[in-house]
């Protein structure tokens, strides 16, 4: 399971960072035609998008015993999304061997 994981989320974070970068390229962040920032779809979107980076952060929230980490990991979360968002689960999932269980990667460990 783990070794899945950590190739699930090897392939969101180069997704993101191929899409984002791609997008970068063709179109400024900034120049989002404002027919499209004021699509009810696009707020539902971004306030759908930006609730699940909260969910997660809880996770996170629960996982770091520091609170710089904890909020460092919020800006990056709420700057960056998915990608940060990978980035943290990566580094959870490479601290446990491939045999580890899931438990050990959600849940905080006993020395912390």
């Amino acid at each position: 399971m783990i070794l899945f994981l950590r190739g699930f989320f090897l392939i969101v974070l180069v997704s993101m960072l191929a899409v984002t970068s791609w997008a970068s390229v063709h179109c400024a962040l900034w120049k989002t035609p404002r027919a499209v920032v004021t699509h009810p779809w696009f707020i539902a979107t971004l306030a759908d998008t930006y609730w699940a980076f909260l969910t997660f952060y809880c996770w996170v929230a629960y996982k770091e015993v520091s609170w710089v980490a904890r909020i460092a990991w919020l800006i990056g979360i709420l700057l960056l999304g998915n990608i940060i968002m990978a980035i943290y689960v990566l580094i959870q999932l490479f601290k446990v061997p491939t045999s580890a269980s899931i438990e050990s990667v959600l849940l905080r460990s006993p020395r912390s």
